[in-house]
């Protein structure tokens, strides 16, 4: 870490900063597959591009250094990072899983880990009593977590989580998607494992897919450095240059995501025509007191359902500038429908029953101007009342 003390200075001047060679104050991008060696066994420490690229070892000494761990890894995706982690444990592993959780996780679970002998178990993790029951349960491996929970916005008590885990033998690992390490640092919270889909706000732009995990535990690290590896999914020189510019506008780019989600959350709570509200920057939302404690702020992430009488289809055809996409974390507001996009791989039945209607709208604030995406969803809501 350099002379600096705050994350405003770190995501700038974090990491591998610049080049030594010619002085750039940016990491290059070096976009090579090989290395040329010396003689045989020596090299400048690099020798092929999926075990080490400087452009990615920049990005991953930046992860590392931003959510206070030791070590940090660049992949492929989120999922791609999501696939590593869990591949840490052998056949008959169990792994206990936030019950409201992205669909992409759900379905790497039930899908693809399953046919390896996994087994999982979706848990309400807001419940200490159900997640201590969970983790007791014989051959727990892990609990991945996200607080908070894509879509519904609920809070786990993260260090609560990580005590009961460790108690169990099972490693905690924390999805700090919505949060980002400026809101939320989940190491320092007592997860052995943090992780991001770095394609949302860490890029920032819509503009790159890809996946970071950082950890404290240096054996840890050599075991998801060798699965890393072995298996492949790494993030490329380009990808890692882009995600490292725009990690470099990260505080004040959650500044303003979190200042346009709270305007967009206060205007919606006292709107007549929605029934129900969740962020946890509300005051009196469910979690709001726990939130505060374990993050800065409720983040830029929201989700509402509209009232009777009111269609949420109408709603996403009437909006303007909001777009009605895939994804979250970029510079412009974004509208989703869990229930046929991100969460459309969770059987129906499990996602009513996780609360997840199908009627939940959810909203990526982006940063423009606060009264602009409020006045788009206003007009919006206007449009969806249902013929009489």
């Amino acid at each position: 870490m350099g002379s600096y003390r705050h994350f405003e200075s770190a995501v700038v001047h974090g990491g591998i900063y610049g080049d030594e060679f010619t002085g750039s104050v940016n990491t290059p991008i070096y976009q090579t597959s090989t290395y040329e060696q010396e003689a045989l066994g020596k090299n400048k420490g690099w020798e092929y591009s999926r075990t080490g690229n400087p452009t990615r070892a920049a990005l991953e000494a930046l992860i590392a250094e931003l959510e206070n761990g030791t070590r940090g890894f660049a992949f492929a995706s989120g999922l791609a990072a999501i696939t590593a982690v869990l591949s840490l444990f052998e056949t008959g592993a169990r792994i206990v899983i936030s019950e409201n959780v992205y669909g992409g996780t759900f379905r790497v679970l039930d899908k693809v880990f399953t046919r390896f002998g996994f087994a999982y178990e979706r848990v309400d993790t807001t419940d200490l009593g159900k997640v201590e029951a969970a983790l007791a349960a014989p051959g727990v491996k892990a609990i991945l977590i996200e607080s908070p929970t894509n879509p519904l916005l609920e809070i786990t008590d993260i260090a609560a989580v990580c005590v009961a885990a460790r108690a169990h033998g099972a490693l905690s690992v924390v999805d700090n998607t919505f949060m980002t390490p400026y809101l939320q640092k989940p190491l320092d919270l007592g997860a052995d494992v943090a992780l991001h889909s770095a394609t949302k706000y860490l890029g920032g732009h819509s503009d790159l897919i890809a996946g970071l995990a950082a950890v404290k535990d240096d054996a840890l690290a050599e075991r998801i450095a060798f699965l890393q590896n072995a298996t492949g999914g790494i993030l490329q020189p380009f990808d890692s240059f882009l995600l490292i510019r725009g990690i470099k506008t990260l505080a004040v780019r959650m500044d303003r995501h979190t200042e346009n989600a709270l305007a967009a959350a206060l205007f919606l709570k006292e709107h007549p025509a929605v029934a129900r509200v969740h962020y946890p920057g509300l005051d009196g939302a469910p979690g709001h007191a726990l939130q505060l404690r374990q993050a800065a702020n409720g983040g830029g992430m929201l989700s509402f359902e509209l009232a009777d009488g009111y269609r949420y289809e109408k709603f996403f055809a009437a909006l303007s500038f909001v777009a009605l996409a895939e994804s979250l974390g970029g510079v412009e507001s974004l509208a989703c429908h869990p229930a046929s996009m991100t969460h459309a791989s969770i059987p129906k039945e499990l996602r009513e029953k996780a609360g997840i209607a199908d009627g939940l709208i959810r909203i990526s604030a982006g940063i423009e101007h606060a009264e602009d995406i409020v006045a788009d969803l206003a007009q919006a809501i206007d449009a969806a009342k249902a013929a009489s």
